[in-house]
This record gives structure tokens, C-alpha cells and sequence, in this order.
């Protein structure tokens, strides 16, 4: 394999450590693993398809759970599969250029998965606080504009991270304890100074998680400000119970983000425990956030009923 000259220092790959200490129960650790990806790749294509396929939801709130669906779907394949191949083979070496890609994928999808629950807040924000403007507002040019931004957003924030780890020497051990190349492991192993990186990498979470988290809470103020409004009861509820999914899926995505953020920040944090928060973190939410969505969600749920009714029947015929 061809190495790779970075400032000066030759190597072409790194070892990764799977979750360390724990070497010999890879195997019995691969097993949850193995399980939440399957539920996270069934559970959203399955939601891609009723999307595609149901006319019902044609609409906003479902092209932003579509493009969540998607990303999920990014984030999950482009960590757990590497995984797999070190619990299950022992592959452990991953080239330097495909650790940078990975680093890529994971905080690029990362960031778009944040913005994308900002977009789904503003999507009830406006269904709530001025619902006869809500077609006219979220047109599908504009659903698309957001999306496009929100890509545009990670890549230009997210790409001096991979850039900056490519200028560092890495002349020291090649071995990143950790189950995928993160940021921070990977940089760790420089023998340079790295203040600018983790001064990035922290001014990355505050551009965009800090901004996003913000951003939620006041739509969600004013929509709570709304609902208080209501003469209904009823409607109170029913309103209320459009944004329960989305509550539940950004409670869960930005608290494990936060334990797994913190872990680089706290001294005296075993390894392991860093890399099972930061394996949870990216795994819990693709694999619950289809099931949140279909148990919370009635058009869902009859949309679901429906194509599986249509399979039947059409099996039945054929046969």
C-alpha cells in the first residue's frame, strides 16, 4: 500500500482498537450493534418507501422526516459496517484517506441530522403558530433550498476537520482507541501541537449543535406560547401531539451527544466507556427514530397498514 506523506511523516494506515480493553468480547459486543443496524436500516427504508409511495404524505413534515430517514440511513452504514468487519474479522486497519473520508461522513451527517430536527421544529412552528400560511409558506421549492443549505452547512464547517488532521505529523503510535475515526481520536495521535484542531472541533459543535439546540428552544416557546392560546382543549391536545415524536427523537439525539462530547472534555474518562457513548450516540438514534415515528404517528401507521395490506393482496394473487 502506497503511504502517505503528511508533513513530512510517512504512514499509510491506522489500527483501530475496536472498544479497548475489551478485545476479547468484540464478538458478544457486535451482537446489540448487529441488531440496532438492521432495525435502523429496515425501520428506515421502510419509511423512505411510505414516503415515496403514499400521496397522504406528500407533504412538509414528511420530505423533512424523508431527508432524516436518508441521513440515518448515511450516518448508521458509514460507522457500523467498519465496526462489524473489526469485531467479526479482526480487520482493524482502515488507510489513512478512508479514516478521513469516514471522519467526514460521520460529522458531516451528524451536522445534518442537527439541522434537519431545526427544520422539522420550524415545519411546526409554522402548522402551529400560522397554520392557514403553512402551504403557502413551505413550498416545496423552499423544503428543498433548506435541505440543500443544511448540506452545504456541514460540508463547509466539517471539511477544514479533515483537512487540518491531513497537515498533522503522526510519528507516534497509529492506534486509535476507538471503534471509528472521530475528530478527536484520530487527531490525539499527532506529535504536534493540536490546540488549533480542538479549538475547531469545539468551535464545529458551537456553530452547529449550541445554534441548532437554540434555535429548537424558541420555536418550541413559541409553540407552547400557541397552544396556551387555544380555547379548545381538543385542539390543544392534538396540536401537542404532532410534536410529541419530534420531541422524543430531539431529547434523545442531542443528550447522547452531549455525554459523548463531554467524555473528550472531562479527564479521567475510561476509554471505553467513551466509545460505547459515542457508538450509542450514533447508532440509538437512526434505530429508534422510525419506531418513535411510526407508534406516534397515525398517517404513518395507516400508511404502513396499507402497503403491507397491498403486498398481501398482491402476493395472494399471484399465487
Amino acid at each position: 500500500m502506497a503511504s502517505i506523506n503528511i508533513s513530512g511523516i510517512y504512514t499509510s494506515v491506522f489500527i483501530m482498537e475496536g472498544v479497548p480493553g475489551f478485545e476479547s468480547s468484540h464478538v458478544w459486543i457486535s451482537i446489540p450493534i448487529f441488531v440496532m443496524y438492521v432495525i435502523a436500516v429496515l425501520g428506515n427504508l421502510l419509511m423512505l418507501l411510505l414516503v415515496m409511495m403514499e400521496p397522504r404524505l406528500h407533504s412538509p413534515m414528511y420530505y423533512f422526516l424523508f431527508t432524516l430517514s436518508l441521513t440515518d440511513l448515511v450516518l448508521s452504514s458509514s460507522i457500523t459496517l467498519k465496526m462489524l468487519c473489526i469485531f467479526w474479522l479482526n480487520q482493524k486497519e482502515i488507510p489513512f484517506l478512508s479514516c478521513l473520508v469516514q471522519m467526514f461522513f460521520i460529522h458531516c451527517f451528524t451536522s445534518l441530522e442537527s439541522g434537519v430536527l431545526l427544520a422539522m421544529a420550524f415545519d411546526r412552528y409554522i402548522a402551529i403558530c400560522n397554520p392557514f400560511h403553512y402551504v403557502s409558506t413551505l413550498t416545496n421549492t423552499l423544503i428543498g433550498k433548506m435541505i440543500l443549505a443544511l448540506v452545504i452547512r456541514g460540508t463547509i464547517i466539517v471539511a477544514p476537520c479533515q483537512w487540518m488532521a491531513s497537515r498533522l505529523p503522526y510519528c507516534q503510535s497509529h492506534r486509535i482507541p476507538h471503534a471509528y475515526c472521530d475528530h478527536m481520536a484520530v487527531v490525539k495521535l499527532a506529535c504536534a501541537d493540536t490546540t488549533i484542531n480542538s479549538a475547531y472541533g469545539l468551535t464545529m459543535v458551537l456553530l452547529i449543535i449550541v445554534f441548532d439546540i437554540t434555535c429548537i428552544a424558541i420555536s418550541y416557546v413559541l409553540i407552547l406560547r400557541a397552544l396556551l392560546r387555544l380555547p379548545s382543549k381538543n385542539t390543544k391536545n392534538k396540536a401537542f401531539g404532532t410534536c410529541t415524536s419530534h420531541i422524543c427523537i430531539i431529547l434523545m439525539f442531542y443528550t447522547l451527544g452531549q455525554f459523548s462530547f463531554l467524555t473528550y472534555r472531562i479527564g479521567h474518562i475510561p476509554p471505553h466507556i467513551h466509545v460505547i457513548l459515542s457508538n450509542l450516540y450514533v447508532l440509538i438514534p437512526p434505530t429508534l427514530n422510525p419506531i418513535i415515528y411510526g407508534v406516534k404517528t397515525k398517517e404513518i401507521r395507516t400508511a404502513a397498514l396499507h402497503l403491507f395490506r397491498s403486498t398481501a393482496t398482491c402476493h395472494l394473487v399471484r399465487t
